[in-house]
């Protein structure tokens, strides 16, 4: 019998709906995984996420495996490769904002001692649940994704809407939106 999902994962490549089983929703205090997220919800801007999800190999690789502390030390000439890069997406803007944000992301740990304390601290340190029928009821933002968009760019991060810093509270678990019926959301109570 197959498990009911979330109607966005399904029909899709394995690799994408193995995200949605294993990765989507999962509180993550990890530095290197809200880093990544934040280069791949970025880099998605105006595109689909099955898109990024397909060059996130791509990504790993060009991106020092997420290392922030590497990625804040690319020069011209690294970023120059990597708009040629074609394992990733060539977008001189947001290659350029991931190398800025690299830099204002060590900033914030330096004065939280880690990212995951600051960006924990918008949702009260607790996941959001959502209480979702459908994928239609979800928002794209919310007040809290507007108030870390808004501080995130104040601390001088690029490509950190609150759209995309939305995205990125679903995707590291800051917010469980799974829909009520997908078996990940109750799984990600307990």
């Amino acid at each position: 019998m197959c498990k009911v999902k979330c109607e966005w994962a399904i029909g899709h490549f394995e690799e994408y709906e193995r995200y949605h089983d294993e990765e989507w929703g999962v509180p993550s205090h990890s530095d290197r995984i809200h880093f990544e997220f934040m280069i791949l919800e970025s880099a998605q801007a105006g595109l689909s996420w099955s898109t990024v999800l397909k060059k996130r190999g791509g990504y790993r690789s060009a991106f020092a495996n997420f290392d922030v502390k590497e990625v804040a030390k690319f020069d011209e000439v690294k970023i120059e490769s990597l708009i040629a890069n074609p394992a990733i997406i060539r977008n001189q803007q947001k290659i350029r904002a991931a190398v800025n944000n690299a830099i204002r992301f060590i900033e914030v740990q330096k004065e939280f001692g880690t990212f995951s304390k600051y960006i924990w601290s918008f949702v009260g340190h607790k996941p959001i649940v959502g209480h979702w029928a459908k994928k239609t009821d979800v928002p794209a933002t919310t007040p809290e994704s507007d108030a870390l968009s808004t501080d995130l760019k104040e601390r001088g991060f690029k490509f950190v809407g609150s759209t995309i810093m939305y995205a990125h509270m679903q995707a590291t678990g800051l917010v469980n939106d799974h829909t009520l019926d997908c078996y990940r959301y109750k799984e990600l109570l307990s």
